[in-house]
């Protein structure tokens, strides 16, 4: 039955950008003080308070319309956005209607070896609201005023996703735009990027869209999958069972795994939005949008392809190094600027830097690694010189307290032995000792030659170059 329909997906972020201060007063713009404390007449929405606009917040905005391929209205409004809510002191939201910042975008997103184009209908500058506090501990619920004022960016997406899978990649990729352009710290635990999530059904084959239902109080991308598959399902049955789906606003519950009813039919009409009277139109001229847009870095989403096409990277490689910033940058310099392997580089970042960084909590700057040193050990190993397992214990060193790998290699005698001399010495007298398993190769056992190598390295201690162990064990047992 659910093979028989299409999901329609359109998403909504919201993301707080990281100004110093709120989007219309100087109160201090940061997570975790005390309740109550980060507030003024304007945030509070108090009588006679006017709002004074951020310029960071507009640039900011422009940013991140530049980056998804927006067109950036020259001339844009704000609007008033009124509805009750507890934690909305003014009972209005001072947001953008029908001339926003930024529209008529898109943006390619990695998916599957492939990529997804999905349009942007808009990009708009706001305000956001307080937030209720919920405790046992206490009757009722409290309110924290410290988030109103904070300056959001919202992204609203056309509806061209098909799948959870799809959206949670354009998820992703929008969050690491955002972090590479440095406007948002998208940190979801506290709230700094949220989403809500439109979903529609309609028969394979059909044309129109179905009736959707918003999904809110999302608060992870991993919800934002589990929230699609459950209303998509929910849509099916209800059409299947001769049911009607109605446009309806739910509140999504993750402890549960399920939605309710918040209300329904709701519209633009239903917040009675008109020109904010108490800002002027924001006008920005050219010369600032090609500042904005010279300032541009390599975007994620751009960086995953050049790593698939270029260099032959997986998928999850991709994703996994570009989503890093700091390992993106380090892989980027050792093969741009220092001509290293890119593969060799992927690998050492994926394993034993990864590895160090998830047992320490250090970032690559907080060790002693540099393009450079990683570049230099990745020659030696190329070369010959260490071996990869006596490059892991260099790297090491070099992680931890500094260093050239050069005279790490040297210091803890790891140089690697290529001498065809005294390694067929080697291998005769490690032959000489295992004959069965020279027998059992003879026979046909080959997983023998890898025993038979595997003692030779134990006897040199690490520091034979295995390659030639290898050719030389293979000589000798098709010569005897």
């Amino acid at each position: 039955m659910i093979n028989d329909y299409e999901v329609v997906i359109g998403l909504e972020v919201h993301a707080e950008l990281n100004t110093s201060s709120k989007i219309y007063c100087s109160c201090k713009n940061s997570f975790g003080q005390d309740p109550n404390t980060a507030v003024c007449p304007v945030c509070m929405g108090l009588p006679g308070a006017l709002p004074v606009l951020n310029e960071s917040v507009v640039d900011f905005g422009a940013k991140m319309g530049l980056a998804l391929n927006c067109h950036i209205n020259k001339l844009s409004r704000q609007d008033r956005k009124n509805y009750f809510y507890p934690d909305l002191p003014k009972a209005y939201q001072i947001s953008q209607a029908d001339i926003p910042l930024c529209e008529n975008g898109w943006i390619d997103v990695p998916v599957c070896g492939g990529v997804k184009r999905v349009g942007i209908n808009r990009i708009h500058i706001e305000e956001d609201a307080g937030k209720l506090l919920h405790d046992d501990i206490y009757d009722g619920s409290l309110i924290d005023l410290n988030r109103c004022g904070v300056p959001l960016i919202e992204i609203v997406t056309e509806p061209d996703m098909r799948s959870s899978a799809e959206a949670k990649a354009f998820l992703d990729t929008i969050k690491m735009t955002l972090q590479y352009l440095g406007i948002s710290d998208c940190k979801m635990q506290e709230g700094s990027i949220r989403c809500d999530v439109n979903v529609s059904v309609r028969r394979r084959g059909d044309t129109a869209y179905g009736t959707r239902c918003e999904m809110k109080n999302v608060n992870s991308f991993s919800g934002a999958v589990r929230s699609i598959e459950y209303e998509a399902r929910r849509q099916i049955e209800l059409i299947a069972s001769g049911g009607t789906v109605e446009q309806e606003t739910r509140r999504w519950n993750d402890a549960k795994g399920e939605s309710i009813v918040m209300r329904t039919k709701e519209n633009a009409q239903d917040y009675r939005y008109f020109p904010e009277p108490d800002l002027l139109c924001i006008k920005i001229d050219e010369n600032r949008l090609n500042d904005i847009r010279e300032s541009l870095p390599e975007l994620p989403a751009e960086k995953i392809l050049r790593y698939r096409q270029n260099y032959g990277f997986s998928d999850e490689e991709s994703l996994l190094i570009a989503e890093n910033m700091e390992w993106a940058d380090l892989l980027d310099k050792c093969v741009i600027e220092l001509g290293s392997d890119p593969k060799s580089i992927c690998s050492r970042i994926l394993s034993d830097i990864a590895k160090y960084q998830n047992a320490t909590g250090k970032t690559i700057n907080e060790t002693g690694l540099t393009p450079e040193r990683l570049s230099g050990l990745i020659k030696l190993i190329r070369e010959g010189v260490i071996s990869n397992t006596a490059g892991s214990r260099v790297l090491e060193v070099i992680l931890e307290k500094g260093g050239e790998p050069e005279e790490i290699t040297k210091q803890l005698g790891l140089v690697q032995n290529s001498d065809i001399d005294s390694l067929e010495k080697l291998v005769s007298q490690v032959i000489s000792e295992n004959e069965k398993s020279a027998a059992d190769y003879r026979s046909g056992k080959k997983n023998a030659l890898g025993y038979i190598v595997g003692q030779c390295m134990k006897r040199s201690g690490g520091c034979a170059n295995p390659r030639i162990v290898r050719q030389l064990v293979e000589k000798h047992l098709e010569c005897i």
